[in-house]
């Protein structure tokens, strides 16, 4: 999970760089982007079909400025970011507006890992888990390790 986490965060912190946040706020604003998007694609996850969704997403089937996953990061990031900080309508309609953005430049990380030709539910467990070629054996780590992390995710952060 740090894998995909750390993606994330670097992708927020190229893009809230063009955007002026006042610096005292700009640790709060890159940390509740990362958090909002993290939080979006997990609960996704455990979704009836959102793993297809993600899937879709990442591999560049479906698009980020219309994918729900891009509007719950939003949701997210307006009521437990915007909404306490107070910064304005102008940045923080600018703020959100680059959620598609940095979705949609996650695209592309999603990889057949597994070797076995095709990208599937393994394929996103071993690439949010940060694994490579699985064996059979890596295989049942990297589900365990996934449903963990998802679950710690879950009910560790309630939104």
């Amino acid at each position: 999970m740090s894998q995909i986490s750390d993606l994330i965060l670097q992708q927020v912190k190229n893009a809230v760089g063009g955007v002026e946040v006042p610096s005292n706020l700009q640790e709060t604003v890159v940390s509740g982007l990362s958090n909002s998007i993290l939080s979006s694609l997990t609960q996704t996850a455990t979704a009836p079909g959102g793993i297809d969704l993600i899937k879709n997403l990442v591999s560049g089937k479906a698009s980020a400025a219309t994918s729900p996953i891009t509007a719950l990061a939003t949701k997210l990031f307006t009521g437990n970011i915007l909404s306490k900080l107070n910064l304005g309508k102008g940045l923080g309609a600018a703020l959100t507006a680059l959620i598609p953005t940095i979705i949609g430049k996650l695209g592309g990380i999603l990889k057949d890992r597994d070797g076995d030709g095709d990208v599937d539910l393994n394929d996103i467990i071993l690439t949010l888990t940060g694994g490579g070629t699985a064996t059979a054996k890596k295989s049942g780590a990297g589900i365990l390790g996934a449903a963990t992390s998802i679950l710690g995710g879950i009910l560790g952060k309630k939104k």
